[in-house]
């Protein structure tokens, strides 16, 4: 594993050129991160600064040491909600502790190489979170579009909407016009520029219009009385057992939810630049840059899908875009952030709106409500559970879900053949076949043997009468077996011996055939009883047959 900023100095990747193409996709980056920065971390719960912060940090260390030439580092909208329930229930402090354990378990998942696994998590889980995540956020929203005076919003999302629904009599008509007009630049302008990002002009206008005539608003200045314009120095906190045993749970959630945006942050970015991603360099870096943003106050950051696709459009081709990125947010803190205090926060509140309508892919999940009812299931089940519960609850059950789906399906298409009664065979083998007069009996299993399809193929064999000589088990299309499937063969060849009939098995294939040998079931029904054909294992059935017939 190599970080790709050094694996392309390495490989002589980066020329002159490009480099200044990355240092431009760098600012624009930059001045799209900037109110996104600030907004997620007021909503997470924290000062503005923090959300500053955790992008300078965490951009910079996912940049440098990522696997993904262009992975934008950063606070994202999927962890609004869980950042605030944490802070809810274990205050600022716990909230530090949970993200730096969260980071060192990214880097014992990217140590352990589990980067790959993300290929196993099916489309339906991870569009039915997103968008739980995108309502949930949306509803975090609310309180500050409205303005309504409520002092402690619940973190449950019902008692949430109760809350806003018993408060409404609050509401600001100018807090709700500048939102609403927010949200109507942030669609329209990217046809006037698709260069300048709509977020950042709503914002200016917004906070320049509210200033010049005095608009009775609240604004991050009047909710938050210091704003701090330099970068906090670090603090290293006390973590003990029972902190951990504490903390172990929310510090979980943080880290699959960072590896999983993260790696489909990365996904998306190898199709639009084509090329592959280091998966598990990648879960190091993450792991390394939350440590980092735990330390220094920070919150917990992730690959952020949208800045990493405004840096690739930008031409942003190297890591050097995202550090680039993080140097610019540095100086925009220290030089403009006094003047953070006068952005309205309605405005905030109407750029995660957005930010959540982009992030829910409603059109996919919409046309995965035409999937097979299995899909649906899932896809609902964990769009559900991630708004009422929370994200590691919702893909739990969602896996849990797709894993019986899963096995259900495999076992619909596993199917145990009768090729005597199907009459497959070539004209002599039937002559044979014929001759045997039904003593020898032929079957195809089609598809993996393993503890989903066992009893069928039991009840099957059960099925077998006295009568018969030698039951034949074609196995060719058999790829791969459990301890379920030998168990079954066991009891089959115990259910033969004990009607006198002789069991064969054809055609076995590798990865049953190490297994038969390593559980001993090769011994139990004889090297000489396993051939390589049905022919061959047909014609040595058809002599055993005669000789009891002659006995």
């Amino acid at each position: 594993m190599m970080p790709k900023f050094f694996s392309m100095i390495k490989n002589k990747e980066i020329t002159r050129e490009q480099v200044m193409k990355d240092i431009i996709a760098g600012v624009i980056v930059a001045v799209i991160a900037l109110p996104l920065s600030i907004a997620l971390g007021i909503s997470s719960g924290v000062s503005p600064e923090k959300g500053l912060t955790t992008a300078i940090f965490a951009g910079f260390i996912i940049s440098l040491l990522g696997g993904s030439k262009v992975q934008i580092g950063g606070p994202t909208a999927a962890f609004v909600v869980i950042i605030y329930s944490i802070i809810q229930e274990y205050g600022i402090g716990g909230l530090v502790v949970a993200t730096i354990m969260a980071g060192i378990m990214l880097i014992i998942m990217g140590i352990l190489k589990f980067g790959s696994l993300i290929k196993y998590i099916p489309q339906t889980i991870t569009i039915g979170f997103t968008a739980g995540i995108a309502v949930t956020l949306v509803s975090t929203e609310v309180k500050d579009f409205l303005a309504l005076k409520i002092e402690n919003v619940p973190a449950e999302f019902f008692a949430k909407w109760k809350s806003y629904l018993t408060n409404i009599g609050t509401l600001n008509t100018w807090s709700l016009i500048i939102g609403i007009s927010c949200i109507f630049i942030m669609i329209f302008w990217p046809k006037v520029s698709k260069t300048i990002p709509g977020s950042m002009i709503a914002l200016i206008v917004a906070t320049i219009f509210v200033k010049i005539f005095n608009i009775p608003v609240e604004t991050i200045g009047s909710r938050f009385q210091e704003i701090s314009s330099t970068l906090p120095m670090p603090i290293f906190p006390k973590i003990n057992m029972d902190v951990i045993n504490k903390l172990f749970a929310p510090s979980i959630t943080i880290a699959i939810l960072a590896a999983l945006e993260s790696l489909l942050s990365a996904t998306v970015a190898d199709g639009m630049i084509s090329d592959k991603h280091d998966s598990n360099m990648e879960l190091i870096a993450q792991g390394l840059a939350n440590i980092i943003c735990g330390i220094f106050g920070g919150i917990p950051a992730t690959g952020a899908i949208a800045r990493t696709a405004a840096n690739v459009k930008s031409n942003g081709r190297s890591p050097i875009s995202g550090m680039v990125h993080s140097v610019t947010l540095l100086a925009t803190m220290l030089i403009l952030m006094p003047l953070a205090r006068m952005i309205p926060m309605s405005v905030l509140s109407a750029i995660l709106i957005i930010v959540a309508y982009n992030m829910s892919q409603w059109k996919v999940f919409k046309s995965l409500l035409k999937a097979p009812k299995s899909d649906v299931i899932v896809l609902l089940l964990t769009f559900t559970c991630t708004v009422i519960f929370d994200l590691v609850v919702a893909i739990a059950i969602g896996m849990i879900m797709t894993m019986f789906l899963f096995m259900k399906r495999v076992s619909d298409t596993t199917k145990i053949r009768d090729l005597v009664e199907e009459k497959v065979f070539d004209k002599d083998t039937n002559t044979v076949l014929e001759k045997a007069d039904g003593r020898i009996r032929v079957y195809q299993v089609n598809g993996p043997m393993f503890f989903g399809v066992v009893n069928e193929f039991f009840d099957k064999m059960k099925e077998i009468e006295s009568s018969v000589g030698v039951v034949i088990l074609d196995m060719r299309h058999t790829h791969a077996i459990d301890a379920s499937a030998i168990d079954a063969l066991t009891r089959l060849l115990k259910h033969c011996n004990e009607l006198n009939i002789k069991l064969c098995l054809t055609h076995v294939q590798n990865q049953p055939m190490k297994v038969l040998n390593k559980m001993g079931f090769v011994v139990k029904i004889g090297v000489s009883h396993i051939y390589e054909t049905k022919t061959e294992a047909i014609e040595k059935a058809y002599d055993y047959v005669k000789e009891l017939e002659a006995s």
